[in-house]
Parts: structure tokens; C-alpha cells; sequence
């Protein structure tokens, strides 16, 4: 059994590698997810210009008490919605998804299916 350090070593390893070969930019800006224990965030990133362009998260102030109740997998589908939405009001359609080292499953699964139902082409 791996420690909680060995294990989110792992996951950093993997992030790295997986950036590599991921990069956003003006036309598809990356759509990364960080995913805490009670809370999930998303960010569309412009790499080239080292901005963010549009962000959402299970925290914010208007939906929290919303998020309150329901599981999860299903706050982390609406704020795959709410980020497709801020980036379609940006002008933006296609993302190149970033799922941060994490497995896709679950709530990361859940907020790109979130953000497809919005409206972005992965």
C-alpha cells in the first residue's frame, strides 16, 4: 500500500508526463481540473500567454449552498456546465482537456461530460 506522499508523488509524475505532450493556446486554450476531497475546480488556461481565461469551482459564493446538497459526481457535473458556459462566453469552443494526473473517472469523468453537455468539443 502506498503512502499519501508516495502516492500524490505518483500523481505529479504523471501530471508531468502527461504536459509534455498537452498544451493550450488561443484556439484551444487546455481545460485542467484539480480535484480536492470535498471540492472539485476547473480552469480553461491559455499557455502561451500564461493566463486564465475562464474558471469554476464547487466553491463559489452563488451556487454554494446548491452544491451543499447534492453527491459529488453531481456538483462536479455542474461545474462542468458553469465552465463550458464561462468559456462559450468567452468565445471559446474547442478545449484540449487536461485531467491533472488524476484517473478519468469519476468526477474528473464527470466534469468533462459536464463541460461536453455545456457545449466545448474536446
Amino acid at each position: 500500500m502506498f503512502s499519501k506522499k508516495e502516492r500524490r508523488n505518483k500523481r505529479l509524475r504523471r501530471k508531468r508526463r502527461i504536459r509534455k505532450k498537452i498544451f493550450g493556446d488561443a484556439l484551444r486554450p487546455r481545460l485542467t481540473v484539480y480535484r480536492s476531497n470535498r471540492h472539485i475546480y476547473a480552469q480553461v488556461v491559455d499557455d502561451v500567454r500564461g493566463e486564465t481565461l475562464a474558471s469554476a469551482s464547487s466553491l463559489e459564493g452563488d451556487n454554494r449552498k446548491d452544491f451543499a446538497e447534492i453527491k459529488k459526481t453531481e456538483q462536479a457535473h455542474a461545474v462542468g456546465k458553469l465552465i463550458a458556459e464561462r468559456a462559450k462566453e468567452q468565445g471559446i469552443e474547442q478545449v484540449v482537456f487536461d485531467r491533472n494526473g488524476y484517473i478519468y473517472h469519476g468526477r474528473v469523468a464527470a466534469v468533462a461530460d459536464g463541460a461536453r453537455e455545456g457545449g466545448l468539443d474536446f
